[in-house]
């Protein structure tokens, strides 16, 4: 959650960093990565339903640096889905989400 100031709590990052894509599906991360944005409904955008296409911008708040870098760290997210990123804190992912196993498949695991 974001704090007083706006900036992501540590458990926050932590969850993102450690988040168990084969066990929770990737909604799940996708909405803890926008709770825990600042502007999330200016700086991020999903579409798709099989496949999303996730766009996020940092905005130069480094609280959102913070959570792309706890993005980074979560290896299976990072190393599927990451499609570019651009000068300015411009990311790009393209996320399949058959690659996820079966609870990926949507929110309840059906």
């Amino acid at each position: 959650m974001l704090d007083d100031n706006d900036y992501p709590d540590e458990e926050s990052l932590e969850k993102i960093k450690n988040w168990d894509l084969l066990e929770h599906g990737v909604e799940g991360l996708l909405d803890l990565i926008e709770e825990n944005t600042n502007w999330s409904s200016r700086q991020i955008k999903r579409s798709g339903k099989n496949v999303i296409r996730y766009v996020y911008h940092t905005g130069g708040w480094s609280g959102n640096e913070d959570v792309v870098e706890a993005m980074m760290h979560n290896f299976l997210f990072w190393s599927l889905s990451w499609w570019k990123s651009t000068i300015g804190g411009h990311y790009y992912f393209k996320i399949q989400k058959k690659q996820y196993g079966v609870q990926a498949l949507s929110k309840e695991g059906k």
